[in-house]
């Protein structure tokens, strides 16, 4: 199962672009810090529910899936490993916040064989 929720916060202003398909992508950098340290990680977010108001130095919550995308660039191809958010709430939103952990634990909770520990 591909499920992802991470806390963190925005290291760069959020870019919003319009596809060719007419749909919208929101790309984030949401830095989290943890026991191993800091870390960096790109979220792609697709066509979000309202106008995004988050700026640089937002604690938010993220939820979705890891994607690995291959593109050319230059005559070569490359990659980048991205979280795909199917949602993003401000952390100061505590119950939206918890209410989407939540969800993600009841997802993974269902997953036959699954073991959700917390840490």
């Amino acid at each position: 199962m591909n499920v992802v929720v991470l806390q963190g916060t925005l290291s760069s202003e959020p870019s919003l672009r319009t596809l060719g398909s007419g749909s919208q992508l929101v790309q984030l950098e949401v830095t989290t810090r943890g026991e191993d340290g800091t870390s960096s990680v790109p979220v792609a977010w697709f066509d979000p529910p309202q106008p995004v108001t988050l700026t640089v130095g937002t604690e938010v919550v993220v939820a979705g899936v890891v994607r690995r995308r291959f593109f050319r660039t230059g005559g070569a191809t490359q990659s980048r490993t991205e979280v795909v958010a199917a949602q993003v709430v401000p952390a100061s939103r505590r119950a939206a916040a918890r209410r989407l952990v939540a969800q993600q634990v009841q997802r993974l909770g269902g997953a036959e064989g699954s073991t959700v520990r917390s840490g």
